[in-house]
């Protein structure tokens, strides 16, 4: 064997620095979270708060963030879960379910620290983006008319997601800025906008917000493969939800969360019964439950065996 030369020696290993854990894990891209958390010293600690979008397989999340010394600290969430409480119980993780989720928090935050009343929103979703576009630019600076309160300004944090033109964290942000939240942005990422073109589609991003895509979908597959329909649809049938329902449930839903976006806890128990109890076995019923499966499974290759060696004595006569 050739000559090896040792790459990694002992001053290398005894130098090399671990990253941090959530880099390890995946979980946080730190050099986005630097340029969304630092600030500039002559602001005098004036927090950059931040509209978290978190999206699950079953659950949306959105929270607005101020980070501190000692970590992040968690003004207001909302989660899509919630959404039932405002007549949407199907379709939770959707474009819909999205900007519904996101206009919950906007609302819940401004009514928990007063503006509320002062800084509406948009009331009848469109799709349009806001007259002063100025307003959403960034860094910030609007001045209250009155020289009151400011609106609420925060950046969005998508996290590790690809920021893809119709992505459903754009549809969290859509619902916040309508909620009445300052959140920078164009309408470059909404759906409907016209990359080659440089044209906005404000009926198509319209449609999204009311699920339009959704009750498409949901007649072409009626339709063509009612089989499909019946299994991929079968909650919204369970509920008797129709496309051309869809519309008027997501502006109920609307209504309901500007009526009363806040949080109400539910009662819990001092004792939850177990999901799966598995009571705790001795070493004798264990190892008799091991010794049970090896007969079991000792028992079916006998049982294979005879069949094949009948097999064979069928074949030789």
């Amino acid at each position: 064997m050739g000559y090896v030369k040792i790459l990694k020696t002992s001053a290398y290993s005894k130098r090399f620095q671990v990253k941090y854990r959530r880099r390890r894990e995946g979980k946080t891209d730190y050099q986005a979270r630097r340029r969304l958390t630092i600030q500039d010293k002559n602001k005098y600690n004036s927090t950059k708060y931040r509209f978290c979008v978190r999206i699950t397989n079953k659950d949306i999340i959105c929270q607005i963030i101020q980070p501190k010394i000692v970590g992040d600290i968690c003004l207001c969430a909302a989660y899509s879960h919630e959404l039932p409480k405002y007549g949407i119980e199907v379709g939770l993780t959707n474009y819909a379910a999205c900007y519904a989720t996101g206009l919950l928090c906007a609302r819940r935050l401004l009514k928990k620290i007063g503006l509320d009343e002062k800084y509406e929103g948009q009331a009848e979703p469109d799709g349009e983006m806001p007259e002063d576009k100025e307003m959403y630019t960034w860094p910030p600076s609007y001045e209250a008319e009155d020289g009151g309160a400011r609106p609420f300004t925060c950046v969005l944090d998508v996290g590790l997601v690809r920021t893809s033109t119709g992505s459903r964290v754009f549809g969290a942000l859509k619902g916040a800025v309508d909620g009445g939240l300052l959140i920078p942005h164009s309408e470059k990422r909404f759906p409907g906008y016209d990359r080659e073109g440089k044209d906005y589609d404000v009926e198509t991003h319209k449609k999204y917000i009311f699920g339009g895509h959704v009750a498409e979908y949901m007649e072409l597959l009626e339709e063509e493969d009612p089989e499909r329909y019946q299994s991929q649809f079968a909650k919204y049938i369970e509920k008797e939800i129709e496309a051309d329902g869809l519309e008027d449930l997501y502006k109920e839903c609307h209504e309901k969360i500007r009526e009363n976006p806040e949080h109400e806890p539910t009662e819990k128990q001092d004792k939850y019964d177990a999901i799966n109890p598995q009571p705790k076995r001795t070493y004798d019923e264990r190892k008799a439950a091991v010794q049970a499966k090896k007969d079991a499974m000792r028992m079916a290759l006998e049982a294979a065996d005879d069949d094949d060696d009948d097999e064979d004595d069928d074949d030789d006569e």
